[in-house]
């Protein structure tokens, strides 16, 4: 997205997630499936550093978050993270919950468009990870767990209680959150965590086939409308729409836009070059 790079360069292989381009699609795969990849330090830290390299890449329109095997992502590793965290100081403990932060803000910032694929358990910090894409597809296994209040921690946690009431309302996210039950992948479409439920043999396809989408249309206005749903949910009506019309007339100049003006005129779809 950006032309602006520091001299290094992207990172060549990453050790602790899976990272594929293909097509400008950008597929990032939790990969410890014999732990329903549970999340290590060192995941988190690749997960972190990965969000802020891929809007740098001129060859990533859309990401993918998905988990190897049968589950996305379990959550913090209670053995890795957990049990190391109990004698870590105040200094070492505040690094480790600013990481995990760093992970749902970079998904929250990223001016890709973010599908979290999500098949079988997504608890704790895997419900959190999902809860930050944009879209969430389900795969009819799927289920979150928002567990944090089951282990005697904030149920606000990795900026939960800043986006799950804005996306499902304050009553259902204070359940959700205090409670810390499990919400099969039909209870999450039905109350709005989910984009979609499709059997589980057919969410790769299909999640494929959504990014194939997004990462042929317009970019910079697909961009330009995640960042506007951001920062327009902490601003008066009146600021938000000037932003718009300050946003909308930049892209009224945009190459995309006068790509769409020509197809018209000549009856074909538009050639996007998210320019």
């Amino acid at each position: 997205m950006s032309p602006f790079r520091a001299s290094a360069g992207t990172t060549g292989s990453w050790e602790h997630v899976r990272l594929e381009i293909a097509d400008g699609i950008a597929t990032v795969t939790l990969d410890r499936p014999a732990k329903l990849n549970a999340l290590t330090f060192d995941a988190y830290a690749d997960l972190r550093d990965v969000l802020a390299e891929l809007p740098h890449r001129d060859d990533v329109r859309v990401l993918v978050i998905t988990g190897a095997g049968r589950g996305f992502c379990s959550g913090g590793d209670v053995n890795e993270i957990i049990g190391a965290l109990r004698e870590a100081d105040q200094r070492t403990l505040l690094d480790f919950t600013r990481m995990t932060g760093a992970v749902v803000r970079g998904m929250r910032e990223c001016p890709l468009p973010v599908i979290a694929a999500v098949n079988g358990v997504a608890a704790g910090a895997g419900a959190v990870i999902a809860l930050a894409a944009d879209l969430r597809l389900l795969a009819r296994s799927a289920r979150f767990s928002f567990l944090f209040t089951k282990v005697g921690l904030a149920g606000a946690d990795m900026g939960s209680a800043y986006l799950l009431p804005r996306l499902i309302g304050l009553g259902r996210a204070t359940e959700l959150l205090l409670l810390g039950e499990d919400v099969s992948a039909e209870r999450a479409l039905e109350i709005g965590l989910a984009y979609d439920v499709v059997d589980d043999e057919a969410l790769l396809e299909v999640a494929s086939s959504l990014a194939r989408k997004l990462a042929g249309g317009p970019a910079l206005a697909y961009s330009v409308t995640k960042l506007l749903l951001s920062q327009e949910q902490d601003m008066s009506l009146a600021g938000a729409i000037e932003l718009e019309a300050v946003a909308q007339a930049l892209l009224l100049r945009s190459a995309d836009h006068a790509e769409f003006f020509a197809a018209f005129q000549e009856g074909r779809d538009p050639a996007w070059s998210g320019r």
